[in-house]
């Protein structure tokens, strides 16, 4: 395992994350969008427009509630396992919240 440093934002680094190998494409692809989408509802106002963040959150729920139910079942469940292992309190509930707030699960109960 390899650090990986230099992902930066107005000279600021704009995370920090250990290279691991994953267990599928899937996998790291779903790390990685909930990565990207953590970093848009955390970031200021200076950081990104408000209007686009909105824009690019609503983009993903609406491709994320398009997938079939098997793909949103799969992806709820790595999200969960991420929050399972998750340390961060906020962040362990974003990836709880995310499956309900990114369309993963029907409204009804």
């Amino acid at each position: 395992m390899s650090d990986v440093r230099g992902v930066w934002w107005d000279d600021e680094p704009c995370w920090e994350a250990n290279v691991t190998s994953y267990p599928s494409l899937t996998r790291a692809l779903a790390e990685t969008l909930v990565d990207v989408l953590w970093f848009i509802e955390g970031s200021e106002d200076e950081q990104i427009d408000p209007d686009d963040a909105v824009k690019v959150l609503e983009g993903v729920a609406h491709r994320v509630t398009s997938l079939s139910d098997a793909q949103r079942h799969e992806l709820a469940m790595l999200v969960g396992e991420m929050a399972a292992a998750e340390t961060d309190p906020s962040r362990r509930q974003f990836l709880k919240q995310f499956p309900e707030g990114f369309g993963l699960v029907d409204d009804a109960p």
